[in-house]
């Protein structure tokens, strides 16, 4: 990972605590099937700064030169139809390196901004697909951020949604379609205080996690001397932080390799969809969510098979926005996740074992 073709971004490792959304992050990188990442809480707590970090530390992919969909030079699933046709043509694709997109939805995008537009009037006359890609073409094998996703309206985060599930985008106006592939991770964050997402279109996140404001004074110090010293100079703190990230660059893609040879018994999947039912979760999400993120983990550390431990550190992020609310809750902690999963697992509540979180060091 050279440093001198990275753009300024705040290192990942270099990021001060909130390990649980940093745990989330890496296990959506790792699989892209969990569906995304809801990170809610308060203002200033390094949400946008950690997302950035996330795009910043991934390895480039192979991209089909000159496309704007960012196809794969081997997946037919993650090329566009130009490139599907050249292809079968038999001609030569040329083929670059980019840095994987991250892409922000600002809150007064439209869907035209987002989908892309068709030019009804050059398409008739011409009889040519005169399309314009939107931000879903060029977050295609990347990251697509919305910031205050609470306060985009419900239509857009609907489209966002159906993409992010299907990995395809369909744009139709006046009887002329355009389908291109869209897979990309969503991540989403809101403060709770400036209203909340429907329940139906939290559920489809794959997993929320919450961020706290760092209360102790001395964290809080060494929090703001990082932010410091990276905004003083900027390359000489990147090339400090180096070792750690290709190391955690690393873990990443191996893991992103083993994933599919990760194993989860079949007890545990049953302890799993029993956790659900105690807690009385609508629909199947839940499981499936609870399964793939165990998987990651496992994966993420180098293992083969899911243990016990890895579901119950990512079993409060896959299940807490799934529950019913109650009213006079703002946002649900995670406490009554656990509280299932100590019952149908039987441990002891009170036990310092039970770790929910992960330490992400290299």
């Amino acid at each position: 990972m050279s440093s001198s073709r990275k753009r300024r971004v705040f290192p990942f490792t270099a990021v001060i605590g909130q390990e649980e959304m940093k745990l989330a992050l890496l296990l959506n990188v790792i699989d892209p099937r969990i569906g995304g990442v809801m990170i809610m809480g308060d203002r200033g707590t390094g949400k946008s700064t950690t997302i950035r970090a996330l795009a910043d530390l991934l390895p480039g992919i192979d991209v089909v030169a000159g496309d704007p969909y960012n196809s794969s030079p081997v997946d037919p699933d993650l090329q566009s139809s130009e490139t599907r046709e050249r292809i079968e043509e038999g001609k030569e694709l040329e083929i670059e390196e980019r840095q994987v997109p991250m892409v922000d939805l600002p809150l007064g995008a439209t869907e035209d901004r987002l989908c892309g537009t068709i030019d009804i009037e050059k398409a008739l006359s011409e009889g040519v697909r005169a399309f314009e890609p939107g931000l879903l073409a060029k977050a295609n094998r990347g990251l697509l951020y919305v910031d205050e996703v609470n306060l985009l309206d419900d239509h857009l985060v609907d489209v966002l949604l159906d993409s992010a599930a299907s990995g395809w985008n369909t744009v139709e106006r006046e009887g002329i379609s355009v389908r291109h592939p869209a897979r990309f991770v969503l991540i989403g964050s809101g403060n709770p205080e400036e209203g909340e997402l429907r329940p139906q279109l939290l559920d489809r996140f794959g997993m929320s996690v919450e961020v706290r404001t760092v209360r102790e004074a001395e964290l809080r110090v060494q929090v703001v001397d990082q932010r410091t010293a990276f905004d003083n100079d900027p390359d000489s703190f990147s090339i400090d932080a180096e070792a750690q990230q290709n190391a955690l660059q690393k873990k990443v893609i191996e893991a992103q390799q083993i994933l599919q040879t990760v194993t989860l018994d079949d007890e545990l999947r049953l302890q799993i969809s029993a956790v659900c039912g105690e807690l009385d979760v609508d629909g199947l999400r839940g499981d499936i969510v609870t399964n793939r993120a165990a998987r990651a983990l496992a994966a993420f550390e180098g293992r083969k098979e899911v243990s016990e431990d890895d579901v119950a550190r990512v079993v409060s992020c896959a299940l807490r926005h799934r529950l019913r609310k109650d009213p006079l809750e703002q946002i649900d902690s995670g406490d009554r996740v656990k509280k299932a999963f100590c019952k149908v697992f039987e441990r002891d509540e009170n036990s310092s074992s039970l770790d929910f979180e992960l330490a992400i060091s290299a």
